[in-house]
């Protein structure tokens, strides 16, 4: 073979060389993309309430299950205000990657009529409801007023005022609904979220509150507790009767929640997100936590909370609107 013969030839093997290291490289780049798997960092979990209420408590609760099914941390951040429009317009602002992702209590179907927020339903890859929390109606264990019937009738004489979530709040609507239907007269006072206002109630701040049964409870014998919102007792408090049993009138609020996400998640990434909720609704740690928190577990998957959600915006732009 001569000399330039077998610099062709050695040329000729470099470059191959060289070629089969490149695709082979290109390979496991793009097997390494194809095997990368949502989660691969923190989850920011947004709680439009601060610390201690209803939404606060059942999201960290589901935070921490999320953790063992996603092998991701799940970073709780409250970040109240406005009944939780600041909350839920950031998140609808952010990438929809599943990075971030927010607690949605019913307030989500309803402030866009109350307070002419951006909140609408179309704005949020809705994943999945969690939990529902029948309404009750409180006053300060030392109170004067033993029953609903009571109640009713001093709010007929003067006004009350009534504790409750934030302006703009299902416990605000509450509040009105029952003056509303017992002929009474009722001045809702806005906290920012459900423990602050029950304990308003205990301390007499106000003379009642209206919130979910677990923020009540979490006041112990410092309130007393009227009746229920909902169309039958609950089984954590089954000597306090419905409203309707208590005066006649047929007054049923529930706060439940969700989580959601901004609208146009990925279709891998909304799977992914939806099987874990779903799985850590079911565990029995969060269970049992929601039982002993005096709500009911309530699960909806991703397109069934869609439904409801679009349903109850509907329903509070009827009645509010």
């Amino acid at each position: 073979m001569t000399t330039q013969r077998l610099k062709r030839v050695l040329t000729a093997a470099a470059v191959f060389t060289t070629a089969a290291i490149v695709l082979s490289g290109c390979t496991k780049v793009e097997e390494g993309d194809a095997a990368s798997t949502f989660p691969e960092k923190d989850i920011r979990l947004i709680i439009q309430a601060n610390p201690g209420g209803g939404s606060d408590l059942s999201s960290r609760a589901l935070a921490t299950e999320l953790e063992g099914i996603l092998d991701v941390s799940v970073i709780p951040e409250n970040m109240p205000g406005a009944a939780g429009a600041l909350a839920m317009e950031y998140v609808a602002e952010q990438d929809p990657d599943g990075y971030v992702i927010g607690f949605g209590p019913v307030e989500i179907a309803m402030l866009n009529t109350t307070q002419d927020a951006n909140v609408l339903p179309e704005n949020f890859d809705l994943l999945g409801q969690i939990m529902l929390a029948p309404g009750v109606i409180t006053v300060s264990a030392s109170s004067d007023i033993e029953t609903l019937e009571d109640l009713v009738e001093q709010s007929k004489t003067a006004p009350i005022t009534v504790a409750n979530s934030g302006a703009g709040s299902i416990w605000e609507a509450a509040s009105i609904a029952l003056g509303q239907e017992a002929g009474g007269e009722v001045t809702p006072v806005p906290y920012d979220g459900g423990a602050p206002a029950v304990a308003a109630a205990a301390s007499g701040e106000t003379v009642a509150a209206v919130s979910g049964l677990g923020e009540a409870l979490s006041q112990g014998s410092a309130v007393r507790i009227l009746a229920v919102m909902n169309d039958e007792r609950h089984p954590d408090a089954p000597d306090v009767p419905t409203v309707e049993e208590a005066i006649g009138a047929d007054v049923v609020f529930g706060g439940w929640g969700g989580i959601y996400a901004p609208a146009g998640l990925p279709d891998d990434v909304h799977a992914t997100l939806e099987a874990a909720i779903k799985e850590a609704v079911e565990s029995d740690t969060y269970t049992t936590f929601q039982e002993d928190a005096g709500n009911l577990v309530v699960y909806r998957d991703s397109a069934e909370f869609t439904t409801f959600v679009e349903d109850q915006f509907a329903l509070f732009q009827e009645l509010l609107g």
